[in-house]
């Protein structure tokens, strides 16, 4: 359903970011365990922010999905009206 108003109301898809964050810090662990044992302290330590840098991400993506269907709504759950900007209950 288009309502014009997609990027307010656009819904993330979590549980792909959360896969993919889960495959990139394989590959960072991995990549700093290998510049360790080869010697390269340098880019073991790129990897290893980059290793922390996912995990920071991947403590806000659960976050959002434990926050319930607001941040990751299923099928069954139609689009929300973008509000018009004024506070509620005025």
């Amino acid at each position: 359903m288009r309502t014009g108003s997609e990027p307010r109301t656009a819904r993330s898809p979590l549980r792909t970011r959360f896969w993919l964050s889960v495959w990139g810090l394989i590959w960072a662990g991995a990549g700093t365990a290998a510049f360790a044992l080869a010697g390269r302290p340098g880019w073991a330590a790129a990897c290893g922010l980059l290793c922390v840098v996912i995990l920071v991400d991947l403590g806000f993506i659960v976050r959002h999905i434990r926050q319930g269907p607001h941040y990751q709504p299923g099928r069954d759950i139609p689009p929300y009206e973008p509000g018009d900007g004024s506070p509620r209950g005025r």
